[in-house]
Order: C-alpha cells, then sequence, then structure tokens
C-alpha cells in the first residue's frame, strides 16, 4: 500500500484550489507621486454591514506598502476584453511606477486617486482597515467608499487559464450557485486564452 505524504497532499489541494473560478482584478495605489497596480484574483467581500472587501498579496508587496502608507486603494474588476491588462499587470517585467501605466486609459478615483480603468466591468475605491499576514501571504482590508459598475462580461481565472464568459440566469433553484443577493449565475461558454504568467501578485 503506497504511503502518502505531506507533500501529496499538499500537491492534490494545490490542484484542486486551482480550479476555483475567480474574477480577476488590478488593484491600483498611489502615495507620494509613487505609483504601482497588480494583478490578483482573490478579491472577495468579507462584510456587507460594513461593506468591506479583502484581498490577497505576497509578503512585502509594492501595492500593500504603498496602499497602506496612503491608507487607501482602487480595485478595477476587468471585463472579458482586457485580459491584456491581467497579463501586463502580472508580469514581472514591466516598468516600476507610474512607467507601467502607459499607454492604458484610465482616471484617478475620486477618494484613492489611484488609477481606474475605462471599460473595467467594476470600480472599488477603498480606505484601508486591516493588514495581516496570513500563511504565506498578506491579507489587504479594505472599506468601500465609492462603487460604480458597467454592463459587461467578467474576465475569469481558473485552473491557470483566463476566461471570457456570459453569466446567465439559472431558470430553476437548484442548477447552479445562488448568490446570496440576486440571482443565481452560472459562467457558459467560456472563450478561453492563453494563460498568463503566474507571478505572485506585488
Amino acid at each position: 500500500m503506497s504511503r502518502i505524504t505531506l507533500r501529496d497532499r499538499w500537491t492534490t489541494h494545490d490542484r484542486v484550489l486551482r480550479r476555483l473560478a475567480t474574477p480577476v482584478s488590478v488593484l491600483t495605489a498611489e502615495h507620494e507621486g509613487h505609483r504601482h497596480g497588480t494583478t490578483v484574483s482573490t478579491v472577495v467581500r468579507i462584510s456587507r454591514r460594513p461593506q468591506v472587501l479583502g484581498v490577497c498579496l505576497k509578503p512585502d508587496s509594492v501595492l500593500a506598502k504603498l496602499a497602506t502608507a496612503e491608507g487607501r486603494f482602487a480595485v478595477n474588476m476587468l471585463s472579458g476584453g482586457q485580459d491584456h491588462l491581467a497579463r501586463h499587470f502580472a508580469g514581472s517585467s514591466r516598468p516600476d511606477g507610474a512607467a507601467q501605466f502607459h499607454g492604458i486609459d484610465w482616471d484617478p478615483a475620486a477618494y484613492s486617486k489611484a488609477p481606474l480603468f475605462r471599460g473595467a466591468l467594476a470600480h472599488l475605491d477603498c480606505r484601508v482597515v486591516g493588514r495581516f499576514q496570513v500563511g504565506d501571504h498578506e491579507l489587504l482590508l479594505g472599506a468601500v467608499v465609492h462603487a460604480a459598475t458597467i454592463e459587461g462580461e467578467p474576465l475569469f481565472s481558473s485552473a491557470g487559464e483566463l476566461f471570457a464568459g456570459k453569466l446567465i440566469p439559472v431558470a430553476e433553484a437548484g442548477e447552479g450557485v445562488l448568490a446570496d443577493d440576486g440571482p443565481a449565475l452560472v459562467p457558459t461558454g467560456p472563450r478561453p486564452t492563453p494563460s498568463a504568467k503566474e507571478d505572485v501578485p506585488s
């Protein structure tokens, strides 16, 4: 009988967790003239009252440091046609500071002054309310100060691939996962795009 090691279990868990389908966002922050952005797929709502979201970043994250120093940051939830932005802000070879935003259409957020990308599916302007070390990542918490959205298809990440897919209402209960404040939604007809380089968000 083969012996299952802790490493085997970790490998299995990693493979399973990579299957989670999550929306892809780019976090942005600006402090004392220094601007930074990074791609993440771990933005989650932590609380509804008050409205607080959480995002995971690597330890000593440039984004987390800027956001903490300024006390503010912004979230750009990308649309299905913005996979190039996801790849750009995940790449370790992108320029430092403001240069990484050259050629990208954006406007400063009303509260954080961080870049908000035109065409993004949603914008969230946030106040930092917590920063914690959790395992091998940092958890950054932000209270939502301003939020806006447009109609469109979201960009998803699953198993190392990017997908642009439609969300359609489920006709009958039990056919999909029910949202806690709206109709059941499931992605269908995904259009896979080439994998982005899997850099740890910074």
